[in-house]
């Protein structure tokens, strides 16, 4: 009894040994990963800092433009959220805090007799909300760990194609945005129309008041300019979010490598008592045995 006992806590043991290598090799995959997504980040800011600037400086110089980027509806009936998630799991709570934090502004507006519709980025995003009988547009995935500039001009042009053509009234991003590798947030950011701190505060007019002047003109540009920076907007996004998504698969795999370490010294104690309880038994089992043969 104890001797088959004893073979199932090994074979139990060489079981969680093969997952401790999976999930130490993941770790340091995810490490090494958080490095290259924290640079691509950072080389990301002086391109959306600097569109930025344009686009307030062009706002400024343009009496009033009418693109229909910069003019809010006057009544919100239908919003759209680009709910940012990854493709894959075993990451933590990476997904769930950004699923939870749509659903919850999807329920509010529900509540509100408002109209909403979701743009899922990433497969957990798109089968969380499929199942569960949600409002979706086209979904994209296959790039959450790496995204490229081509995926967020994808992403991009169809959000602004929904708002333009009436079909939504605002357009939401919501993602996890990368502080530092120990610590991220989920976020709910406006994308389209641009609010009105995105295009105040330009320098599109000279100290004397008078206006620059833009060739072929600040309308013409910023209809140009602004479909680039809804673009900016999103590929910062996803940047952020495939940071995150490292740093939380990294803090998971690390507690899945200490679970199974401890998990292992504690199947080693329970097979050493059980080996124990063998010897025993059998010394127990000799020293009767020579008992019974001295009484003869």
């Amino acid at each position: 009894m104890a001797g088959g006992q004893e073979r199932i806590l090994r074979g139990r043991i060489r079981s969680v040994q093969a997952t401790k290598k999976i999930t130490r090799a993941m770790e340091l995959i995810a490490a090494s990963r958080i490095v290259k997504a924290q640079q691509r980040v950072s080389a990301a800011v002086p391109y959306s800092e600097r569109i930025t600037e344009v686009v307030k400086d062009l706002a400024a110089g343009s009496s009033g433009t009418d693109s229909p980027f910069l003019a809010p509806r006057p009544e919100i009936k239908t919003t759209c959220y680009v709910a940012i998630t990854a493709d894959r799991g075993l990451c933590g709570g990476y997904n769930a805090g950004v699923l939870r934090a749509t659903e919850g502004e999807i329920k509010a507006d529900v509540l509100r007799s408002r109209g909403y519709l979701v743009i899922p980025v990433g497969r957990k995003a798109e089968g969380y909300f499929r199942f569960r009988g949600y409002t979706l547009g086209r979904s994209f995935s296959g790039f959450s760990d790496a995204p490229s500039y081509a995926d967020a001009k994808s992403i991009g042009e169809y959000a602004a194609s929904l708002y333009l053509s009436g079909e939504v009234d605002r357009v939401e991003l919501v993602y996890t945005r990368f502080i530092s590798a120990g610590s991220q947030e989920v976020v709910r950011r406006p994308l389209v129309p641009l609010g009105e701190e995105v295009v105040s505060g330009g320098d599109g007019r000279s100290a004397s008041g008078a206006s620059y002047e833009f060739e072929p003109g600040p309308e013409k540009i910023l209809e140009t300019l602004l479909p680039r920076y809804v673009e900016a907007r999103i590929y910062a996004a996803l940047l952020n979010a495939a940071a995150s998504e490292h740093a939380f698969r990294q803090r998971a795999m690390k507690s899945a490598t200490d679970n199974a370490e401890e998990l292992i010294k504690n199947l080693s104690r329970v097979m050493n008592r059980a080996r124990q309880d063998s010897i025993t038994t059998e010394i127990m089992e000799i020293v009767g045995g020579a008992e019974a043969l001295s009484a003869n």
